[in-house]
């Protein structure tokens, strides 16, 4: 009699739970349906796919109020249920899955691979063509694309395809060599554009998600991903020039993502990809690009002047070494000698002074005994590198602290910066 009281009550017992789940089932059916009425109810069922998706149906229940009996086990008569709603959009993709996904299928269309086409000759002076392969970003519906410098630098021909295969000639506009930038322009044939949107890179932070989308070796708008790896990196070019401020990425970046956008978890643009730190000539894992601040900064006066107009010390600059310094019995080995000054310029109104004795070491003809600049605006100069990095982002008209030894002593003098003048343009 008991074991049959027993079987009643487990049956009704499930019975109930069946409807309960029914029940369920339909309201969560009835739910999903709801949800496609407007914006914010869509919002609301994604939330549920995603608790669905990192909690499981423990997770969901719990969000619905109903707990999980000790001996009625009704999770696995209540997964039938959810299966209704399981059918109405939930993924197999874990949220940050889903999130490259979106940002791919966003942008990957605003990404172009540049080829480029140079000329070398032989002793016969046959011309000898060397390609080369890179990323850009379009940043307007008036064609322009972000790249690098080193990518466009001496190339003779640029061609420009987009994610459809259409394929430009391109018009380099612009050239920034101590940012490793340039701008591209294509004359769109009617069609929108699609374009990457800047983000910013002052608040970055070392760990947050990055996305790289560019062409290495060829293969058309790949997606990597990584984290921002460091931050305010100073890094030397094969020129020999120091651009201050890199980020630091591990996305995988190979030959054929340099110019391609970084990006964080919205889809912007944090950065330009540059170089990459290696010993095989692939990824290693150490990646750096271009803080997008730094080309929202030039990019204006790329498309405007073709250059990036900066601040300058009206002054003939001698880099020191050992040589020179032992030559002349200087203080110091390392700094930038002042030659001379422009008469009635900037600097020597300010107080700088340019040497008297003239000299001819080698080639180099100089007046020896001037100030040796040793600190620019907190940067301390020891050779051209440090002197063009340090006044990178200045701009005529601005005034800096310089800091000056004469003889045994240090000097800081406040000097108003003129335009740079074509011959110091960096080589």
């Amino acid at each position: 009699m008991s074991n049959s009281s027993n079987d009643t009550k487990r049956i009704v017992g499930i019975v109930f739970l069946v409807i309960i789940a029914s029940l369920i089932g339909y309201g969560i059916y009835s739910w999903t349906e709801h949800l496609k009425v407007s914006e914010q109810e869509r919002i609301l069922q994604e939330a549920a796919q995603t608790v669905l998706r990192e909690k499981g149906e423990t997770g969901l229940l719990e969000l619905a109020g109903i707990s999980e009996e000790d001996d009625a086990g009704p999770l696995g008569i209540i997964a039938d249920a959810l299966s209704v709603f399981s059918s109405q959009g939930y993924s197999d993709f874990t949220a940050d899955e889903q999130e490259n996904i979106d940002i791919y299928a966003q942008f990957n269309k605003a990404v172009v691979h540049i080829t480029t086409q140079k000329y070398s000759y032989n002793l016969i002076l046959e011309a000898i063509p060397e390609s080369g392969t890179g990323s850009g970003s379009i940043i307007d519906q008036e064609g322009h694309i972000i790249t690098n410098y080193h990518l466009i630098d001496g190339a003779e021909e640029v061609y420009v395809s987009l994610y459809d295969g259409t394929s430009y000639v391109g018009e380099i506009i612009g050239r920034d060599k101590e940012n490793d930038l340039a701008v591209i322009k294509i004359e769109p044939k009617g069609e929108k554009l699609t374009t990457i949107e800047f983000g910013s890179s002052k608040n970055l932070k070392i760990g947050q998600k990055a996305l790289a989308i560019g062409n290495p070796f060829g293969y058309d708008r790949t997606l990597t991903e990584g984290i921002v790896s460091g931050l305010n990196r100073p890094i030397k070019t094969d020129s020999n020039l120091i651009m201050l401020n890199m980020i630091q990425t591990d996305a995988s970046i190979n030959p054929g993502n340099s110019g391609g956008p970084l990006l964080d978890s919205h889809g912007k643009m944090i950065g330009i990809n540059t170089t990459i730190y290696t010993t095989t000539g692939s990824s290693m894992g150490i990646g750096f690009a271009v803080p997008v601040d730094t080309a929202i900064r030039v990019i204006p006066e790329l498309i405007e002047y073709g250059k990036v107009v900066r601040g300058w010390i009206d002054i003939s600059p001698v880099q020191l070494d050992s040589r020179i310094s032992s030559y002349g019995d200087l203080p110091v080995d390392n700094g930038i000698l002042v030659s001379k000054v422009t008469a009635k310029g900037k600097a020597e109104t300010a107080g700088i002074r340019g040497g008297s004795e003239k000299v001819k070491y080698g080639e180099l003809i100089f007046f020896l005994d001037g100030d040796i600049i040793v600190e620019i605006a907190g940067i301390e100069i020891k050779d051209f590198a440090d002197y063009f990095s340090a006044l990178e982002s200045t701009k005529p008209g601005d005034t800096i602290d310089i800091v000056v030894l004469r003889g045994d002593k240090r000097i800081t003098l406040d000097v108003e910066l003129v335009e740079r003048p074509e011959q110091y343009e960096w080589e």
